[in-house]
């Protein structure tokens, strides 16, 4: 089969690689389609290094068609379309022991620790998968993954009917934040980033989204202004590496400014840089700080809402190109972010699965 492969950071090929061999409880999948996701940009560029070990199958973002099923399966047949939850858990952890498995000491990831949806096949165990109904399209399928991330800071941060909502940075997460929080909450809601390109997207899916340019207002003004001095119920950072600007404070402390008292704070963005916080501020308003990683299990609500159509999932995809272009999609992203948002990768497939047979 044919897969890209990160040889070396900055440096992924189209190559041909064995097909996976699948274990008892594991289905194989001929893959459809792949994202690309803001930690696949930062394991292209050697930012999770130690933890990635090269060469990898990069892609923890994907959807496709099972044409193999282990002995031990049971709840799913070849020809199945499903999307998968790429998590594993150690389940022995302090964490684990608590059912908290974002939170697992030793959590993998399919496409980050081991190889994942960059390639023609992949093999994922049967707990992992998730049925896609045919309303869903194949290209919506691999964006299920994304958006439970969405639908999970919205139950960390917990959103719920009414609540007034920030959210710093209009990226991959954040936009997806957004559309998670539009199915709870008909109140406000903020997007802050200095990408205008992306607020506009933002603006363009949800027209009564309130957009700031950090570049050109003064965010917490703004939001206090738009909430009537009060400040919003969450406030959600999904920027990471952030740039500093003059006379601006940082996303996480912006985030803290925003809410009113008693408010919530959700913290998501993976930035290496220590980021500074007075915390007499969220002391003074006695309020909550709380961190949100992947997600638990909410694959079933997003694709529950993606029946029901009350998600954009659309308007998240910025390009589609076939796989063998995995190295300029990468470049794509690196080089004009304001013009690129989830780039989806199309595999390229035989339709002859005897194939299979003939490589193992």
């Amino acid at each position: 089969m044919k897969a890209a492969v990160l040889e070396e950071y900055h440096n992924i090929v189209w190559k041909d690689v064995p097909v996976p061999q699948i274990a008892r409880n594991e289905v194989l999948i001929r893959v459809k389609y792949a994202c690309i996701c803001g930690s696949d940009q930062h394991i292209f560029l050697g930012e999770f290094h130690p933890r990635t070990q090269l060469p990898l199958i990069p892609g923890h973002e994907f959807a496709g068609e099972i044409v193999e099923t282990g002995p031990e399966v049971r709840n799913f047949r070849k020809g199945d379309r499903v999307a998968v939850d790429p998590i594993l858990w150690c389940g022995r952890c302090p964490a684990c022991e608590r059912h908290h498995y974002p939170a697992c000491t030793t959590l993998k990831l399919i496409g980050v620790d081991l190889d994942g949806g960059f390639a023609e096949y992949v093999r994922a165990p049967e707990h992992m998968l998730y049925a896609i109904t045919p309303d869903i399209s194949d290209e919506q399928a691999a964006l299920v993954e994304v958006l439970s991330i969405g639908f999970h800071s919205c139950k960390r941060g917990g959103v719920k009917n009414n609540d007034t909502i920030a959210i710093w940075g209009a990226g991959k997460v954040g936009q997806c934040i957004l559309q998670a929080a539009r199915t709870k909450t008909a109140n406000t809601l903020i997007m802050v980033d200095m990408l205008d390109a992306r607020l506009e997207r933002a603006k363009k899916a949800y027209p009564d989204v309130h957009i700031i340019n950090v570049l050109k207002e003064d965010p917490v003004a703004k939001i206090k202004e738009i909430t009537d001095g009060k400040g919003v119920d969450i406030a959600f950072e999904a920027v990471g590496h952030y740039r500093e600007i003059p006379g601006k404070v940082n996303p996480v402390r912006g985030c803290i400014q925003s809410i009113r008292g008693a408010g919530k704070v959700c913290v998501l963005g993976l930035s290496d840089e220590v980021t500074p916080v007075l915390f007499k501020e969220l002391i003074w308003r006695e309020a909550t700080i709380i961190a949100s990683r992947v997600s638990h299990g909410e694959f079933a609500e997003t694709i529950e809402n993606l029946q029901k159509k009350t998600l954009k999932p659309d308007t998240l995809i910025s390009d589609v190109l076939t796989a063998d272009r995995a190295q300029e999609a990468f470049e794509m992203l690196e080089a004009e972010p304001e013009k690129h948002l989830k780039i989806l990768l199309k595999l390229v497939i035989e339709e002859v699965t005897s194939k299979i047979k003939d490589q193992r």
